[in-house]
Order: structure tokens, then C-alpha cells, then sequence
């Protein structure tokens, strides 16, 4: 979500810190059965974050406001304040897949980024000292990347375990001369495994989702992601069959360099840790059920990558279990 002449091509970090997946997709029961059939998530999401440092700079470089070439000292600062709006229809197939719950979506977004960039450059040209500061700000609005999905999940009583494999479709605004932008300019893949345990009777539940994204260049700026671990998880208590409290969580940590960045700012490994609160309820919608699960995450231990908080609104629209019980619900968190 959503960053001189002769280092144009090798020192755009637009990327830098920007990452394709975002930490706190999966959350809780992410690895129970669903029920066959259309169902639709729509998901509300924002997040308010702000950087210094390399993930800064990078996007100052980006933008061609820094040029690394130069004998310069830079100090900057970058804040970002950004809405999505997220709606996923999903089938769920009644014959098994490899003797489990086979389920494929697609996930279209439009949303708003906000972002100012603030820097003050010193440095010299030749013995003349120079200094120069930076205030930049753009709202940038649009349709954003597709998110194609294909989900299977087996149950063993209170056990669950899920595959999934997901990439981009790079289809969203995006610009390499844009300070926000709602794209991503490039492509990816990301697939992994999650585990839920959930004790109907007692209410109790634990899931956590894992997996690594691969990322395709940007041929706008010769700039290639490294590759990226992200782990999500939720943990919560049934009150009633209905209402849901209880925490989420997610590590997101880069596991190889980026390439393709400046020098003075490689190697751009991301890294960020998010925890929060979370309350979801389960009601009838005609022949359908409903669910509404709101979290909330701050994050901290960042690195190369903005950090702040962020919220997640979510609708699921799904077909009505058998029985009205907790186990009806699906994709709770996602």
C-alpha cells in the first residue's frame, strides 16, 4: 500500500520499504472451513505512517529531488496518511481439492494516499557549500492493483491447516515520478501456510498465517524488491457464539536486499512488528450470515520501512451455515 542523470536508472528506491503484501491480512480462524458457495469481504482499511532515515530518502531519490552523486548530506522525514477500500468475492468449491476445501478469489481495491516529504540537503559543489530544503506533498486517488487468490483448508477436528497462493496483477494508478501513489508498479507472488486451533465448545482460538513474496522488477526504475517473510496472527475468545474479542498480531521482516537501490542507502532490508486489539460479530443477513470484525494494530521495531498504526474494518457477506454456530465463521479477519 501501497514509493543526476546517471543515477536515475540505479538508485530509484520508490520501492524501498513499500512491500506488496500488507501485515495483517490473515487474522483469526483464517484456516477454518468455509461454507460452499459466493461469498464477498469488503474491507475498510487505513493506515498513518511516517518515517526518517533511509525509507525517507529513498523515496526522495525516487522522485529525482536527491541526487546520490552529489557530496551531500541529507536529513529527511516522510508521513503518509492512507485509505483502501477492499472487496473480494470469493467462491468456496463443495468437491474436495487434495482431500481438502478448495476456495479462489480476486481482490480489487481503490482507495486515497496522502504524502508529504520533508528534507534539508548540505553539501558542496566544487568549494561553494550549499543548502537546500525539500517540502513536497500529493494526494494521488485511483483504482489499485488485482490480488488474484487461491486458498485450500483441511479441518482434523479442533485442528485447521491451510496452503494459499496469491501474487499482483500490476493494474493500479501508479507513477515512478508520483510522491503517492495507490499501485505498486510491479509484480509478485506470494504463497504460504497457515494453522488454526479452535475449540468450538470452550470458545477458544489461535491462527497464524506465514509465507514469502517474490517480486518482479519495476521496469520503471530498474528496482527489484527483496524477498519478504511476513507472519500474521489472531488469537481470540467466543463471549457468545456471536461475539469475539481478543488480540492480533504480525512480524514482517525482509529476508534478502533490494536491488537495484543506491548505494548509500543499500542494503534496504524492511522490517516492522504490529500488535492490537480486535472484536468481531457474527449476525443474520436474510438467508445469509454476516460478519463485522474490526482491529487495530501499532506497530514498532521498524526498519528501512514507515511505521504507525493502522485500522482494519471488515464485512464478510456468506452463505448461511447448517447450524448457527461459531464455526460458521470464515475469513473473520481478512
Amino acid at each position: 500500500m501501497a514509493l543526476c542523470a546517471s543515477a536515475a536508472t540505479t538508485a530509484r528506491a520508490d520501492e524501498g520499504g513499500v512491500s506488496f503484501w500488507i501485515p495483517g491480512f490473515f487474522g483469526s480462524l483464517a484456516a477454518t472451513p468455509q461454507q460452499p458457495g459466493w461469498s464477498v469481504t469488503s474491507i475498510l482499511y487505513n493506515t498513518n505512517v511516517s518515517a526518517t532515515g533511509n525509507a525517507a530518502l529513498a523515496r526522495e531519490i525516487t522522485i529525482g529531488q536527491f541526487n546520490p552523486a552529489v557530496n551531500t548530506s541529507v536529513s529527511a522525514s516522510i508521513r503518509a496518511n492512507v485509505t483502501l477500500e477492499m472487496v473480494a468475492p470469493t467462491y468456496v468449491f463443495a468437491t474436495p481439492f487434495l482431500g481438502g476445501q478448495a476456495a479462489i478469489s480476486v481482490l480489487g481495491l481503490v482507495g486515497v494516499n496522502d504524502t508529504h516529504l520533508n528534507a534539508t540537503a548540505t553539501g558542496t559543489v566544487g568549494p561553494i557549500p550549499f543548502t537546500r530544503t525539500i517540502d513536497l506533498q500529493q494526494t494521488t486517488s485511483g483504482v489499485g492493483d488485482l490480488l488474484p487468490m487461491f486458498v485450500d483448508r483441511w479441518n482434523a477436528g479442533v485442528n485447521n491447516y491451510m496452503v494459499y497462493l496469491t501474487g499482483d496483477i500490476p493494474v493500479g494508478l501508479y507513477s515512478s515520478s508520483n510522491l503517492a501513489n495507490i499501485g505498486l508498479g510491479h509484480g509478485a507472488i506470494d504463497g504460504g501456510v497457515g494453522y488454526t486451533y479452535f475449540d468450538e465448545k470452550a470458545g477458544h482460538e489461535f491462527s497464524v498465517v506465514t509465507g514469502l513474496t517474490g517480486n518482479f522488477e519495476n521496469t520503471a526504475t530498474n528496482y527489484t524488491n527483496g524477498i519478504d517473510w511476513h507472519l500474521d496472527w489472531g488469537a481470540s475468545q467466543f463471549l457468545t457464539k456471536q461475539l469475539q474479542v481478543g488480540l492480533v498480531g504480525y512480524f514482517y521482516q525482509q529476508l534478502t536486499p533490494d536491488s537495484g537501490c543506491a548505494p548509500i542507502i543499500c542494503p534496504f532490508e524492511s522490517r516492522v512488528i504490529g500488535v492490537g486489539p480486535q472484536i468481531g460479530y457474527l449476525f443474520p443477513v436474510g438467508d445469509k450470515q454476516g460478519y463485522l470484525n474490526l482491529k487495530a494494530y501499532g506497530e514498532f521495531d521498524n526498519n528501512a520501512r514507515p511505521d504507525g498504526w493502522n485500522v482494519w474494518l471488515t464485512f464478510v457477506l456468506s452463505p448461511k451455515a447448517p447450524t448457527a454456530t461459531a464455526s460458521s465463521s470464515h475469513m473473520l479477519t481478512k
